[in-house]
């Protein structure tokens, strides 16, 4: 006759192994989460930064004269075209979700041909402003500025 002895000691084992691991797989779970949100965010920006400063530098040299000018008009259709997509502003709906004009900027570098745009955007993660161990460790902050600068040759 078979003995229950083995069986009955392991009742509740695998409630107890959920319980040890779980917080820890809670942890990964929301840190992927966080990584792949802050990454897509990263790269809409750099495309957008990147989007700007190509068409800034194809329009501050005027094709007729050859004179390089970035004027005030200039640099604001490239903070519309870098936060909205488009040089008009609207709609008003940013590429990213709290980015507007006043976190791009749109510089000369010295007296070269070069034009500077830059944007500095300050991310705030998906699930809340901190990042929980679920005790193993302290919080992990996700309140940070992430930045995204592209520099191109007038054309």
């Amino acid at each position: 006759m078979r003995t229950l002895t083995p069986l009955t000691r392991q009742r509740g084992l695998a409630l107890v192994e959920t319980a040890i691991t779980l917080p820890f797989l809670l942890f990964v779970m929301f840190a992927a989460t966080e990584f792949t949100n802050a990454f897509v965010t990263h790269t809409t920006l750099t495309k957008a930064v990147r989007d700007g400063a190509r068409w800034a530098a194809e329009e501050a040299k005027n094709k007729n004269t050859g004179v390089w000018e970035l004027d005030n008009a200039l640099k604001d259709d490239t903070r519309n075209l870098v936060v909205y997509g488009n040089r008009a502003g609207s709609p008003a709906v940013p590429v990213v979700n709290g980015l507007n004009v006043t976190h791009v900027s749109v510089n000369r570098l010295g007296t070269s041909e070069n034009i500077d745009v830059s944007v500095t955007y300050p991310y705030s993660g998906m699930l809340g402003s901190v990042l929980p161990t679920f005790g193993y460790g302290s919080n992990i902050a996700l309140l940070f500025n992430m930045s995204a600068t592209v520099t191109m040759r007038a054309l």
